[in-house]
C-alpha cells in the first residue's frame, strides 16, 4: 500500500521516483495524490522523503486538494528555461527536472521513472537527461513494478471506496435484473409492452444511465448473448435483441465517475428458463467457484486456487490453459487478478503467478466455460477481499441466479 513506498524503493535499489503525467489519464498519479484532478504535472519523492507535486500554475489549486506539498513549474523558473531554449520544450523539460530534482534535495543517484505520456517524446526526453545530468541513472521497471507491488494491498481509505462501489454497483446489477424482467416474451423475443423488441443497446443505455445515477461510470461492459458470450471479451452487438433460453454473460466493471477505483463482477443470464447443456455449464461454474472459495487460505499462493479450478474441470473433461496451453474453448483464462484504480492489478490468480493471498488484497473471482460453436458461454464473477483477520469477504451483493423470469 501507500505506506510501504520507501521500503519497495529501498528493495529496488531507487534513491527517488519521478513520476510524469500528461493530459490522459495516468493511474499512478492518480494513487499518489488522492484523486486530485491533475491533468499535467509531475510527482516525486526521495526516499525516506515527502511526496511534491509540481503543476501547472493553472492547477494549483486543484492539485492542492491532494494534501500535499504542491509548488508550480515557475516557481522553478520553467518560464525563464523554456524561454533561454528558445522554445525547446524537451531542452526546457530535462532542465526542469534536474531542479526538481535538487528541490528535493537529491543531487545525483538512481531516479525509478513512471507515469504515462507519448513513448516518442519520452524516448527523446531520457537520451537528454542521460547526456545532460551525467550524476543521474534513470530507470525504467517491467513485470512487477514498484506500483504493481504498492497497489497488492489497499489501506483503509482505498478499502471504503471499493466498498461504496461495489454496493452501488451491485444496486445496478439489481436493477437492470428488474428491467429486463418487466418485459414479456413475443415468440423467442423480449419485448416491451408496445411490441418492441429489447436490444442489447437499449440494455446498456439502461444500465449507463443507473450508474451516471450513482456516480459511476461505464468503462465498455459485456454483454453478450448466444455465441458471442463464448468468446470472454466479446462486448455483445448493440442491436441484437435478447431472445429466451440464450446464456448471457453480463461483466460490469465501472469505476468513480471521472476515474477512480473499480468494481468488478460478472453474471451469466439466461431469459424464461436454461437451454440443458447451458444449465449443465452454468452448474459446473458455480462448483469450480466455490471450490475456489473454500481453497483459499490467507498467505497461500495466488496460484493455488487457479490449479484447483483447474484440476476441477479437467476432471470433468474440460480443456484448461494449464492442460491445453492456448485453447480458446473451455476454460482458457486465469481465475482472476487484484483490482483498484486499474481494473487489471496485482495479484494475479494464473497458474503461473508467484504472488500471495495478503491481507487488504483486493481480488476477482471468475470461473468460466467457453464454446461459442455450441452457442453459448458462462462465467461468474465476485468481488472480494481478505480482511485483516485473514478471511475471504465478498462486495459484490447481487444473487447468481441463472434464469431471469419475466413478469410480463
Amino acid at each position: 500500500m501507500r505506506s510501504d513506498l520507501d521500503g519497495l524503493m529501498e528493495r529496488r535499489g531507487l534513491d527517488a521516483f519521478l513520476v510524469f503525467g500528461d493530459e490522459g489519464e495516468n493511474p499512478v498519479l492518480y494513487y499518489l495524490t488522492n484523486g486530485a484532478h491533475i491533468t499535467k504535472g509531475y510527482a516525486l519523492k526521495r526516499r525516506g522523503g515527502d511526496l511534491l507535486l509540481v503543476v501547472n500554475a493553472m492547477e494549483i489549486e486543484e492539485a492542492a486538494k491532494s494534501g500535499l506539498k504542491v509548488i508550480s513549474e515557475f516557481d522553478l523558473g520553467y518560464a525563464q528555461l523554456l524561454q533561454a531554449a528558445e522554445g525547446d520544450q524537451l531542452a526546457a523539460a530535462a532542465q526542469l527536472v534536474a531542479r526538481m530534482l535538487a528541490r528535493i534535495g537529491l543531487e545525483g543517484g538512481k531516479v525509478g521513472v513512471y507515469g504515462r505520456g507519448a513513448i516518442n517524446y519520452f524516448v527523446q526526453l531520457h537520451g537528454a537527461l542521460s547526456a545532460n545530468l551525467p550524476a543521474y541513472t534513470f530507470v525504467g521497471e517491467s513485470g512487477v513494478t514498484l506500483f504493481d507491488e504498492a497497489a497488492i494491498t489497499k489501506d483503509a481509505e482505498e478499502l471504503a471506496r471499493l466498498r461504496s462501489v461495489s454496493a452501488r454497483t451491485s444496486e445496478v446489477l439489481r436493477e437492470t435484473w428488474d428491467f429486463i424482467a418487466g418485459h414479456r416474451l413475443q415468440g423467442d423475443l423480449v419485448v416491451n409492452d408496445q411490441g418492441e423488441p429489447l436490444t442489447i443497446g437499449a440494455v446498456k443505455r439502461f444500465v449507463r444511465r443507473a450508474l451516471f445515477d450513482r456516480d459511476l461510470e461505464d468503462t465498455d461492459m459485456i454483454f453478450a448473448q448466444g455465441r458471442d458470450g463464448g468468446f470472454p471479451h466479446s462486448r455483445g452487438e448493440a442491436a441484437q435483441p435478447l431472445r429466451a433460453g440464450q446464456a448471457v454473460v453480463f461483466d460490469l466493471f465501472p469505476r468513480e465517475l471521472g476515474g477512480g477505483y473499480h468494481h468488478d463482477c460478472t453474471r451469466t443470464w439466461s431469459i424464461g428458463y436454461a437451454a440443458p447443456e447451458v444449465q449443465e455449464a452454468y452448474n459446473q461454474v458455480m462448483d469450480a467457484f466455490e471450490i475456489a472459495i473454500d481453497s483459499f487460505r490467507v498467505n497461500m499462493p495466488t496460484r493455488a486456487l487457479q490449479e484447483a479450478v483447474q484440476s476441477y474441470f479437467e476432471a470433468h473433461g474440460y480443456p484448461t490453459s494449464r492442460s491445453h496451453p492456448g485453447t480458446t474453448v473451455g476454460y482458457m483464462h486465469s481465475l482472476g487478478h487484484g483490482v483498484g484504480i486499474n481494473i487489471h492489478e496485482r495479484p494475479s490468480l494464473s497458474h503461473l503467478s508467484n504472488d500471495i493471498f495478503a491481507p487488504g488484497s483486493v481480488i476477482s473471482i471468475e470461473p468460466g466455460l467457453y464454446y461459442p460453436e455450441r452457442g453459448f458461454g458462462v462465467r461468474i464473477e465476485d468481488l472480494v477481499y481478505v480482511g485483516g483477520d485473514g478471511q475471504l469477504i465478498t462486495l459484490t451483493d447481487f444473487h447468481k441466479e441463472l434464469v431471469l423470469p419475466l413478469k410480463g
